[in-house]
């Protein structure tokens, strides 16, 4: 598995996106997320990826300013009552932990989290143990994690240990009771 093929796992990831519409109010672009329907400030997603829907289809830019996303070598303009979508960012330490982990368990863990109706972005907490111990030769331990998809929580722990060979293990408990585990081991 490559980069891009990471990349496209994470791209295709439910609620990776907070959705919602933009207007602008006393000069100041106002984001209102359709979920909650709270409101922020657009300028506070400068520089972030945002995606606009127009012409029926999602146009993914970066927002260089409130009111303006770059879409390639085209500068949009915003109006009032556009639907957007703004990409959500991963907690700190799962993102490391996914960067840490070799590919067949980044796959492994990723498709298996997405067959209970989960996504990555729905960890509400996790415990990178395994970035503690990035100067020892020998790596074992358990990292934890916590995912809320609003409907269910799910708690994995994966217990590592890398040494003459690598092991992977994934243990997904889900709220109802129901538990599942996978584990991958190379020699």
């Amino acid at each position: 598995m490559n980069r891009q093929q990471r990349i496209h796992l994470y791209d295709i990831q439910k609620r990776a996106y907070t959705e919602g519409t933009v207007e602008q109010i006393n000069d100041q672009w106002i984001f209102f997320d359709e979920e909650t329907e709270e409101a922020s400030m657009l300028e506070d997603y400068l520089q972030q990826e945002i995606e606009i829907f127009r012409l029926n289809r999602w146009r993914k830019g970066i927002l260089l300013e409130p009111g303006k996303i770059r879409i390639g070598h085209d500068v949009v303009m915003l109006r009032d009552h556009d639907l957007v979508r703004i990409r959500k960012h991963l907690i700190y330490s799962l993102e490391r932990l996914l960067e840490g982990i070799n590919d067949d368990a980044f796959f492994q863990f990723v498709t298996t989290l997405n067959s209970l109706n989960f996504s990555i972005y729905d960890c509400i907490y996790c415990y990178n143990h395994l970035s503690f111990l990035s100067d020892e030769n020998r790596k074992d331990g358990v990292n934890f994690m916590v995912f809320d998809n609003q409907e269910q929580i799910c708690n994995v722990q994966h217990h590592f240990r890398y040494f003459e060979k690598v092991n992977d293990r994934f243990e997904f408990t889900i709220n109802t009771g129901k538990r599942l585990i996978i584990e991958k081991l190379i020699s």
